[in-house]
């Protein structure tokens, strides 16, 4: 690995077309999970993989569901606009309150449900919704245990993102971007290169001097002070305006932003978005495991970093493997953390759910500012990112 490096990650708001479509897809998933127990329906039953597209005044919901009868598209619709308001979207090309939105979900497919299904009599487990392969990864260069460009980037945007809400800054609008180049030395993060924020605004008529003067100190909030010097070169809005911002201005589509979602391009990422989908699909539970396997391997001190891989086949509970790369950094073998992890957690679907108690509405929280390198909360979300796996692996090992 090079000592001496730039390294580059970016974030986007809550604001950012994709990203509203992702709030709304895990608002969906949300509504199941909070709907079925009312109507006496196991979580564990509880289906749901829903893709959105948003354009100008214009949603489109797809996908598949299997839950209560008490989740009717008014109800749908309903959860959506409330999502889209609490954004912040109120303007003339997609508001909240009068944009079009389109139902088109229908029952999952018998064929998956049989493959995913577990079955009594014939004891057969409950099996992963699809093949695939996800990615865990975790470094102690962060006091969160992830890459320092992301880790800021995501930063910046959620202190903006707050003064806004507060109502605070009331000329900032929802969408926004935000990019951190990061200087490595002896492969440590020690100062800042360039940053880029580019911020959607509600007063046409504004220059991007008066755009920084209002969001540069959050970015010296977000960042550690000295790693801002006369050195660092900021571009603010560099295209000079940025007033025809969310789904007006662009389309957006869930999952279109799984790099921002994970490790900002610093680890491997599986082939599937996490959005949408209920935790029998193992591109979102079972990245969820890699990461809080790989975030206890670090947390224990086994490794200074930790890349995670695990692989399924639809149908089949068991993973196919389990992969670490400790990139030089472990204290131990990867074969002997490989066959600790195995002991330390089951990683088949039902034990991941189980250990991460995933059947909750917890999911449009982790749709903006990534779903790693967060803070657990008292409803169950973001469990992934406990450390109380520390010791099973000490044991295992």
């Amino acid at each position: 690995m090079r000592a001496s490096y730039l390294f580059t990650s970016e974030s986007v708001s809550e604001g950012h077309p994709d990203k509203v479509c992702d709030r709304i897809s895990d608002e969906i998933v949300d509504l199941f999970y909070r709907e079925g127990p009312k109507a006496g329906i196991d979580p564990w039953q509880i289906r749901a993989a829903c893709e959105t597209l948003a354009t100008t005044n214009k949603v489109v919901i797809a996908g598949e569901t299997r839950g209560p009868s008490s989740v009717t598209n008014e109800h749908i619709e309903g959860v959506v606009r409330a999502a889209i308001k609490d954004i912040g979207y109120e303007q003339e090309g997609f508001h909240w309150k009068t944009c079009d939105i389109e139902i088109l979900l229908h029952p999952q497919s018998a064929d998956i449900a049989q493959g995913v299904d577990a079955q009594q009599p014939e004891n057969k487990e409950e099996g992963a919704g699809d093949q695939g392969i996800m990615f865990g990864y975790a470094t102690n260069e962060t006091p969160d245990l992830m890459p320092a460009p992301i880790f800021y980037a995501h930063k910046i945007l959620r202190l903006i993102s707050e003064a806004r809400h507060s109502g605070r800054e009331k000329v900032l609008g929802p969408d926004s971007k935000s990019q951190v180049t990061v200087q490595y030395e002896n492969g440590k993060p020690v100062g800042v290169r360039e940053i880029v924020v580019s911020h959607q605004h509600l007063v046409e008529d504004i220059s991007s001097k008066q755009i920084r003067d209002i969001v540069e100190p959050y970015v010296r909030q977000a960042l550690p002070q000295e790693w801002i010097t006369d050195k660092t070169i900021w571009h603010i809005n560099p295209t000079g305006k940025f007033y025809i911002g969310g789904p007006d201005g662009d389309s957006g589509l869930t999952g279109r932003k799984i790099i921002v979602d994970t490790y900002g391009g610093a680890a491997p990422h599986g082939g599937g978005a996490f959005s949408g989908k209920d935790p029998t699909k193992v591109d979102r539970s079972a990245a969820y495991a890699a990461r809080y396997v790989a975030k206890n391997i670090v947390a224990a001190g086994l490794a200074d970093r930790c890349t995670l891989q695990l692989a399924y086949a639809i149908g089949v509970a068991r993973p196919l493997s389990i992969y670490i790369d400790t990139h030089g950094t472990g204290k131990v073998s990867e074969d002997e953390l490989e066959k600790a992890a195995a002991k330390a957690m089951d990683l088949t679907p039902r034990g991941i759910r189980t250990h991460l108690d995933l059947n909750r509405p917890i999911y449009a929280r982790t749709s903006a500012y990534g779903h790693f390198g967060r803070t657990p909360d008292n409803e169950g979300g973001f469990s992934w990112e406990k450390t109380d796996l520390v010791e099973p692996l000490k044991r295992a090992l």
